[in-house]
C-alpha cells in the first residue's frame, strides 16, 4: 500500500494530537506533516516545489482560523498555483459560517467540515475523511511536476 502524505495545517495542538491519533487508528498507511500558521504552510509549500526531489502532500487538511495567514489566505494560494492547485483541501474548522462556508467553495476547497467538539466524533469525522480520500477517492500523483 502506498504511504500517504497529509500536511495539516491547525494552530490547536489538541486537535493536531486528535488528528494524528485518528490517522493512526485508520488502516493508512500515512506520514502527518504539521503546520502551526499559515505563513508557515505557504513557506513550506514553497519549498517543496522549489526542491523538485521532494514529494507535495497527498491531502491537506486546512483551519480558517489560523496566526500570521488565516485558512482563506492559505486556500486562494493553493489554488493560485499552478504546482499546487490539483491538491485536494479539506477545510476542517470550528466555523459554521455562511461565510466561511461559501468562501472555502468559492476559493475551490475541495470539502468543508465543521470540527465535532466532542473527541470521540472528531477522531471518527477525521478517520472517515483519511479513509475517503486515500481508499475511495484516486488521488493525483503528490510526485513534484518538472515543469
Amino acid at each position: 500500500m502506498k504511504k500517504i502524505n497529509i500536511l495539516l495545517i491547525e494552530d490547536n495542538e489538541g486537535d493536531v494530537l486528535l488528528t494524528r491519533e485518528a490517522l493512526e487508528s485508520s488502516s493508512i498507511i500515512g506520514e502527518l506533516e504539521v503546520k502551526k500558521n499559515g505563513e508557515l504552510a505557504i513557506n513550506y509549500l514553497l519549498s517543496l516545489i522549489s526542491d523538485r526531489s521532494k514529494d507535495l502532500p497527498d491531502l491537506i487538511f486546512l483551519d480558517i482560523n489560523l496566526p500570521k495567514k488565516n485558512g482563506h489566505e492559505v486556500l486562494q494560494f493553493i489554488k493560485s498555483n499552478e504546482l499546487l492547485k490539483h491538491l485536494p483541501v479539506i477545510m476542517l474548522t470550528t466555523s459554521s459560517s455562511d461565510y466561511d462556508i461559501m468562501t472555502s467553495y468559492k476559493n475551490q476547497a475541495n470539502c468543508f467540515i465543521m470540527k465535532p467538539v466532542d473527541i470521540n466524533s472528531f477522531m471518527e469525522v477525521i478517520g472517515k475523511v483519511i479513509e475517503f480520500w486515500c481508499s475511495i477517492s484516486l488521488l493525483p500523483s503528490n510526485k513534484n511536476p518538472n515543469i
